[in-house]
């Protein structure tokens, strides 16, 4: 196909795949988003990239705001009043940045990815990821705004959760990671350990049971999260667990979390 054969639209999505390529995710995020506008639904390899794009660019800055947080309490701790300040300042300036690319990402999901969205995986991967970036901004704000984002965080996982339920396998991959960030939700926003464990715990044990009738394929897609609720699971039975977070999908754990979700995780490349 030549440069003049290639449709507006294409080309953003091409330009994603290069930004990806070149690792420049806060570009691969806008490319995406001029993709999203065109109204088209999108296909698996387009959800793929748009999930990329927003997993990279908000996990470097959770991760950051992670880094500045722990030294700002340092400095405060040492009574070194000027450092404090700076990096109080600094954080704030993470907090806006990672806050308009998940209010960017939400815009989308609620204006046209979700009423768009025709398969029953779709919803609720985009569910899922509603509810993931409303978990984010929570995890970063206080009083009324934690208390808002919270709320929708957990009517995104709710809706996903139905639609899973009633439409998808319990071995299939989008509803094994819907699940499991459900639980990350309960474990790290809600506080609720209990929660967040039979939530895992049954999204786990349906999933072994009916594993064997799966074919090939499908078990290598969902291998990865059913090892992540287990390795979770099992963490906290051993009361290794803080508190601070499970890993949640894509895996990798980010700085002092133990269920996260993983934010940045390279091998994980869906919502």
């Amino acid at each position: 196909m030549t440069a003049e054969e290639i449709s507006d639209r294409e080309r953003q999505v091409y330009l994603a795949q290069l930004a990806e390529q070149a690792e420049r995710y806060d570009e691969m995020t806008e490319y995406m988003k001029e993709a999203c506008m065109f109204g088209q639904e999108l296909n698996e390899r387009e959800r793929t990239y748009l999930a990329v794009a927003f997993k990279q660019a908000v996990g470097q800055r959770r991760s950051a705001w992670r880094i500045v947080c722990a030294v700002e309490a340092a400095e405060d701790a040492k009574g070194n009043h000027m450092t404090t300040a700076s990096a109080a300042g600094y954080r704030k300036q993470i907090e806006k940045e990672l806050t308009k690319l998940c209010q960017t990402i939400l815009s989308l999901l609620t204006d046209q990815l979700i009423p768009g969205a025709t398969s029953a995986e779709a919803k609720v991967a985009f569910y899922k990821a509603k509810g993931d970036y409303h978990r984010y901004i929570a995890e970063i704000s206080d009083h009324k705004d934690k208390t808002d984002e919270v709320r929708c965080a957990k009517a995104a996982y709710e809706d996903g959760t139905r639609i899973a339920e009633d439409a998808l396998p319990v071995t299939n991959q989008h509803r094994l990671g819907l699940a499991l960030n459900h639980a990350v939700f309960y474990y790290e926003v809600m506080q609720k350990p209990t929660d967040a464990v039979r939530i895992g715990r049954k999204a786990f044990e349906d999933a072994v049971r009916e594993i064997d009738n799966v074919g090939e394929e499908s078990v290598k897609e969902s291998a990865l999260v059913m090892q992540l609720l287990r390795d979770n699971l099992a963490a906290l039975d051993l009361g290794a667990l803080p508190l601070s977070g499970w890993n949640d999908q894509c895996g990798a754990r980010c700085a002092d979390e133990a269920w996260s979700d993983g934010m940045p995780g390279n091998h994980c490349r869906q919502w």
